[in-house]
């Protein structure tokens, strides 16, 4: 594919970002600092509104009644909508300082939140770009009107299935989605026809609300148990661990042994009860299925609803099906992936300067590793074309397998034409085959020397591709005419998949979060030492 001519509106765009490169490296750093995880991103979220109302966005706060949500727009007058987003959200039990050393960051335990992927550079770049487009689109007087939205809970496929059943996405002429690389061959590239799938998250509560119906009293006719050693219920934890197991041993017959799927579980809450002689009231198992089809959801589904009205049957409970995310496979659109490539041949894959590069040598050695003269693998400053990483990704894949791993910008994909880009990361090089603990990637990825090119370069191919949406009619309608014939005639065509959110926010659960005591603030399960 042949590399467009910078505009003199992309130009201003890039000289924008170099300007403004300092104030993104420090937000980078503040939104890794605030490390809040899926649905709980209260300062992270509240950061961005203020940033964007700073910048002259309109904000709709708590979009699509999630609390931890937004939808911004700018306007600079008639002309075609075109849509970015960030995420914010971490992982609970990957508290690492931005540091060379494993450590928590300050007055945390190791079990609070912490950036993975990290969508702390994610979101930043994503913003950064907006703004240059933003700059562009005043300076040269260029019509259209920008979308914003933040994203929280990706890590449970949260947001993006709920915009899109309400609307958010639709209107647009083009989304730029970009993500911090994380698998070979996907790295300073584009996806091409091989997109992310489905994906089918839910949690299962047992309540254990009438636990005399499990078992009569004794024959005196006692109000009570008379003692510590009566019969009780089972409870709630009884039909978790039920669950739980009948789940792990019925995995092998829930799909083939095809298409790379997987399922993950976590267990939100336990027992609502002390050591007493009482049995536990409620718990709650959440599960992830990962698969390429929506056919392959449906049927894990179907096993796991089983398994839950067996363990609840068993322990004297009743069972609630909850439903957290319910997303759709993604759709190609290779006019789209070509104009996300080609504006990041024209700003070139990252580079890391010896300064960087010393750092990651500490980490190298810190982590168990050998320092090396180049500490990176050398594909964080290669770029890969689509086509050509299409061509490796399909090597260890049937022939029969549309889509592969897992992620929920693909239900953006059925309402606007969507570019899905990746750009390196830091990544260390492992000599002899060691494996690198989490922290070391975790780390890399708040440090200022190490992520800040990724953050750069990927803010600067978000203002090229969505400036040439906004530039390039051909582009764009090429863009768009695809969408339509891939959809059988675009929203609502014969080859479309609605919207499978039938669901409320699952906001309420016990999801991990930092809460506020008389002891202070601190994770909810208290860091060691807490009183």
């Amino acid at each position: 594919m042949d590399k467009p001519v910078t505009t003199s509106a992309q130009a201003t765009a890039l000289a924008c970002l170099d300007g403004i490169q300092p104030s993104l490296s420090q937000w980078t750093r503040t939104i890794f600092d605030f490390g809040e995880t899926a649905w709980r991103e209260y300062q992270s979220s509240a950061w961005y509104v203020a940033r964007l109302k700073h910048e002259g966005f309109s904000v709709e706060e708590g979009s699509a009644g999630m609390p931890t949500a937004f939808c911004a727009h700018w306007t600079n007058g008639p002309g075609p909508t075109i849509g970015m987003y960030a995420e914010y959200d971490a992982v609970p039990g990957n508290c690492q300082d931005a540091a060379t050393v494993k450590r928590p960051r300050p007055g945390l335990g190791v079990e609070a939140g912490g950036h993975t992927d990290p969508h702390s550079g994610l979101g930043m770049a994503s913003l950064g770009g907006l703004l240059a487009v933003k700059a562009a689109m005043q300076r040269h007087g260029i019509q259209g009107t920008l979308r914003f939205t933040g994203e929280p809970a990706e890590k449970v496929r949260g947001s993006k299935p709920i915009h899109a059943a309400k609307g958010y996405y639709d209107g647009l002429a083009g989304m730029i989605s970009f993500h911090p690389f994380y698998m070979l061959p996907l790295c300073n590239t584009a996806r091409w026809d091989t997109h992310c799938g489905a994906a089918y998250s839910m949690i299962y509560r047992f309540v254990c609300d009438e636990p005399q119906n499990w078992a009569r009293a004794a024959g005196d006719g006692a109000p009570i148990p008379q003692a510590h050693s009566a019969v009780r219920a089972p409870g709630a934890n009884d039909a978790l661990m039920t669950m739980y197991v009948a789940s792990k041993a019925l995995r092998d017959s829930m799909l083939p042994h095809q298409g790379g799927w997987s399922i993950s579980e976590a267990i939100l809450t336990a027992g609502q009860a002390t050591a007493d002689n009482l049995p536990a009231g409620l718990a709650e198992i959440q599960y992830m299925i990962r698969v390429p089809t929506i056919g392959m959801a449906e049927q894990v589904t179907s096993v796991l609803d089983r398994n839950a009205a067996a363990a609840a049957a068993i322990s004297g409970c009743r069972h609630e099906r909850h439903w957290v995310s319910k997303s759709r496979p993604g759709l190609p659109n290779h006019a789209m992936a070509e104009i996300a490539y080609a504006a990041l041949s024209t700003v070139g894959p990252p580079r890391w300067d010896e300064a960087a590069r010393a750092v990651a040598r500490e980490v190298q050695v810190n982590a168990g590793g050998v320092a090396t003269d180049n500490p990176f693998i050398d594909e964080m400053e290669r770029l890969i074309a689509p086509e050509e990483a299409e061509a490796i990704l399909r090597r260890d894949l049937p022939p029969s397998q549309v889509n592969s791993t897992s992620d929920d910008y693909t239900d953006m994909s059925w309402h606007t034409p969507t570019a899905r880009f990746y750009v390196a990361r830091p990544a260390l090089r492992s000599a002899n085959g060691h494996p690198y603990p989490a922290w070391a990637m975790n780390a890399l990825g708040g440090i200022a020397a190490t992520i800040d090119p990724m953050v750069t370069c990927a803010a600067k191919t978000v203002a090229l591709a969505a400036l040439r949406l906004l530039e390039d009619d051909t582009a764009r309608d090429a863009a768009m005419h695809e969408f339509v014939t891939r959809t059988g005639g675009g929203i609502g065509g014969s080859n479309w998949i609605a919207p499978l959110c039938d669901y409320e926010p699952p906001i309420n659960f016990r999801w991990p979060e930092y809460v506020t005591t008389a002891r202070g603030r601190d994770w909810w399960i208290p860091s060691a030492g807490t009183q």
